[in-house]
């Protein structure tokens, strides 16, 4: 009962599967991927090179690299952890700056910013598992006319939001 003018009922549609995306795990104090860069075991989650930080897993285009300046943020807009080369760089010590807003470390360089290019709502985002990073411009907290580049994703577990400055 087709017949050859009728259409087919069934038809070709564009691929909605997002595209894969690799993991990478670091360590958050200095940066270093675990050997072979191989998931680490629960109990083996603490950096063989520092000893100092948790291995903490990103996407790939969003993980720091060993020696980045970068900070772990929670949803409550807290620092969690701090790299050491952030601490050089923003001239504070880790132990000074865990559980307080990022905000006195970090400001937005655009005051007027709003939506998605909010230094607050790109880490909300973030800190939620928001999977595509973001950029934001910032400046340190203490100092004016200072303009860096801030890469914002999400990491885990626990989730937070990273923030390696560029």
């Amino acid at each position: 009962m087709s017949s050859p003018d009728r259409r087919a009922m069934l038809r070709l549609v564009p691929q909605t599967a997002e595209t894969y995306v690799p993991s990478q795990w670091f360590c958050g104090h200095c940066g270093s991927p675990p050997p072979n860069n191989e998931t680490p075991a629960p109990p083996a989650r603490v950096c063989g090179d520092c000893g100092l930080g948790l291995l903490l897993e990103a996407r790939a285009d969003a993980a720091p690299r060993p020696n980045d300046p970068f900070l772990i943020v929670d949803g409550s807009l807290h620092v969690c952890a701090l790299s050491g080369e952030s601490e050089k760089l923003l001239a504070v010590a880790e132990t000074d700056v865990i559980n307080r807003p990022v905000t006195e470390l970090l400001t937005p360089a655009d005051a007027e910013a709003a939506g998605a290019e909010s230094l607050a709502a790109a880490i909300m985002w973030a800190a939620r598992g928001e999977d595509e990073p973001s950029r934001v411009m910032v400046r340190p907290a203490n100092v004016f006319g200072v303009r860096m580049p801030l890469r914002v994703g999400a990491c885990g577990p626990p989730r937070a939001a990273l923030l390696v400055l560029e």
